[in-house]
């Protein structure tokens, strides 16, 4: 795993997660894209509209509807009829109401409802897997 400025002052989980866990947790694309962008944070933490962006930004890559091909019009989804908006809210829905829960339930990060904050706890078991599939699926 990479060193990186700030570890020591990052939070760490307090128990390892199974193997079985760990792979259930990467299992899903939208939790995946949402642990690389609070992976990479300095201090682990993002705000969920920063979440709900990145991983907006990196489907709407995967759909091959990058810059300049629609991106932020009402055909750069690349679903009938959905706007950028819609497919952002539906994103932001499901990570609130399903994915982000799984992650808190699980000691992988923490909700804060208030702020609409998410704070990464380093977890080494998953950062290992995680980095993994960060090189396969980005690069």
């Amino acid at each position: 795993m990479r060193e990186r400025e700030g570890e020591s002052a990052r939070l760490v989980a307090e128990m390892t997660p199974s193997l079985d866990l760990v792979f259930d947790l990467l299992s899903n694309r939208r939790r995946r894209y949402a642990l690389y962008l609070l992976y990479d944070q300095p201090d682990g933490v993002a705000t969920i509209d920063e979440v709900t962006d990145h991983v907006t930004c990196l489907e709407t890559r995967e759909l091959g509807t990058g810059a300049g091909a629609g991106a932020g019009t009402e055909t750069g989804t690349g679903h009938t009829g959905e706007t950028t908006a819609d497919r952002k809210r539906e994103i932001q829905v499901e990570l609130q109401h399903v994915h982000l829960p799984k992650l808190e339930d699980a000691g992988i990060l923490e909700i804060d409802h208030r702020s609409e904050t998410l704070r990464y706890w380093t977890q080494p078991t998953l950062e290992e897997w995680l980095e993994h599939a960060q090189h396969k699926e980005l690069s």
